[in-house]
């Protein structure tokens, strides 16, 4: 049998006793400190999964049509509660043998037993996090200048004023020590987004039914090769809406024993999940059928002729967005700053010494402003974004949890489960590449549109 690669951490839950003697490194004392309870995981996965993005899914309706679509849409959820409850016990079968994980490349290093997996789950899930983190920064810009164009619409100010802003106040938010002590925050994000579905959906529904209202038409494109291209984009904008890469993580920050304990924060994310995803998705698409844009906000306040919702409710929509974004930017920076926790943190200080406090505050700041500064200079960051969704969300979200499991608890081959695991495997791998190359196409599509510290969110 192979020895474990010499860089895998397994964090195992020490005793006072010889605590002192084996300390966890910073990263995992500090950062992910274990201290919350179910509700506290749900509210974390529930910001890591249900965003902004929700706005896009009657657009992955659109490229698909009224039964694909739904049945795209529930299959996206019925697999990826499926893969995050496996990966959850297999977290708990692990923490039952002696080893606790709390990082997703730890987990599947020890678990597949081969060195380039653990820099390959690295670095995808870095390339997802600061993706993310510069996403919301740059979307967030992009809703304090909706606002200031609708109250000056000559004013002077750009949108890398408000890229400035946003980061700024990021790097305030950034110096909350932990995981853990983002819980309330994660709280308010969890009821901001049912909420700005809620008036999106009303709005949706008032504009479908004005006399404003483009006239309903759900056709698809009458090229074959057009049809199949908009079902694999919109499949892929679906794995990246379902998809959050940090679910080991998350899991890290219960209390130990945390058996049991991700299954009913998954349950909580989960009902929030059908209710936004379904209700945003049918209203957006039944209002405008295949004009639907990739935002449907943007239906609700076209470019030309009045908008088809109340000013207050877009108003406060474009509010509550604006203010999730900042609590995504914070719970997708967490693997960031464990990271560099773990390599400048000292954990036998305590958290808010003197020696802990100054590095943490240095690193912290020159990671946001890194990422203000992408967001401001690369404002077609959405096509982008597509692309690494592909590549990264499918790959840790759809396939991985589903290996480890087989791997791990090793289910028999004469078993449904086996096999079953293995289809949604290889159907997923196909559907990633496949994706891959759409977003892909796409990013060449757009590329005429593309200027760097452009005024304008390209994609």
């Amino acid at each position: 049998m192979s020895e474990k690669p010499p860089y895998v951490s397994l964090h195992v839950e020490e005793s006072p006793s010889n605590a002192k003697s084996n300390p966890a490194d910073a990263g995992a004392a500090f950062v992910l400190e274990s201290k919350g309870t179910w509700y506290h995981a749900g509210f974390h996965l529930t910001t890591a999964i249900v965003g902004p993005t929700v706005l896009a899914l009657p657009y992955a309706l659109r490229g698909m049509g009224w039964g694909p679509g739904l049945l795209s849409l529930t299959v996206a959820f019925l697999v990826t509660y499926y893969n995050y409850m496996l990966m959850s016990k297999v977290l708990d079968h692990c923490e039952s043998k002696g080893r606790r994980h709390i990082r997703f490349r730890e987990l599947a290093a020890d678990i597949l037993g081969s060195g380039w997996m653990y820099y390959f789950v690295a670095t995808v899930q870095a390339t997802i996090n600061t993706g993310v983190s510069i996403g919301s920064i740059l979307l967030a810009g992009d809703c304090l200048e909706i606002m200031y164009t609708d109250l000056y619409p000559d004013g002077p100010l750009k949108l890398y004023h408000f890229i400035i802003i946003v980061t700024v106040v990021l790097i305030l938010l950034s110096q909350l020590p932990s995981f853990h002590s983002l819980r309330y925050i994660n709280l308010a994000s969890l009821v901001l987004c049912l909420a700005y579905t809620l008036l999106v959906v009303i709005g949706c529904i008032r504009a479908g039914a004005s006399r404003d209202a483009p006239p309903k038409n759900y056709s698809l494109s009458s090229s074959k090769f057009n049809r199949a291209f908009d079902a694999f984009s919109s499949i892929s904008i679906l794995a990246s809406v379902f998809g959050n890469g940090i679910l080991p993580e998350i899991q890290a920050t219960l209390a130990p024993p945390a058996a049991g304990k991700m299954e009913k924060g998954l349950r909580l994310c989960y009902v929030v999940i059908f209710f936004t995803f379904y209700s945003a998705a049918i209203s957006g698409y039944w209002a405008f059928g295949n004009q639907v844009n990739s935002n449907v906000l943007k239906n609700l306040m076209p470019d030309s002729g009045p908008s088809l919702a109340p000013t207050w409710l877009l108003g406060l929509v474009v509010v509550f967005v604006l203010l999730q974004l900042f609590a995504i930017g914070l719970i997708y920076s967490q693997v960031a700053y464990e990271i560099m926790e773990k390599n400048s943190a000292d954990s036998t200080q305590g958290m808010f010494s003197k020696r802990n406090l100054i590095p943490r505050l240095i690193l912290r700041t020159l990671y946001v402003i890194f990422c203000g500064f992408m967001a401001a200079m690369l404002p077609f960051f959405g096509d982008i974004i597509a692309v690494v969704g592909a590549l990264g969300f499918i790959p840790l979200d759809f396939i991985l949890p589903l290996l480890l499991y087989n791997m791990a608890l090793r289910p028999s081959k004469t078993k449904a489960t086996f096999w079953f695991n293995i289809v949604i495997m290889v159907t997923f791998t196909g559907v990633g590449i496949i994706g891959a190359y759409s977003s892909v196409r796409k990013l060449v599509l757009d590329a005429n549109q593309f200027k760097l510290f452009s005024n304008d969110v390209v994609g």
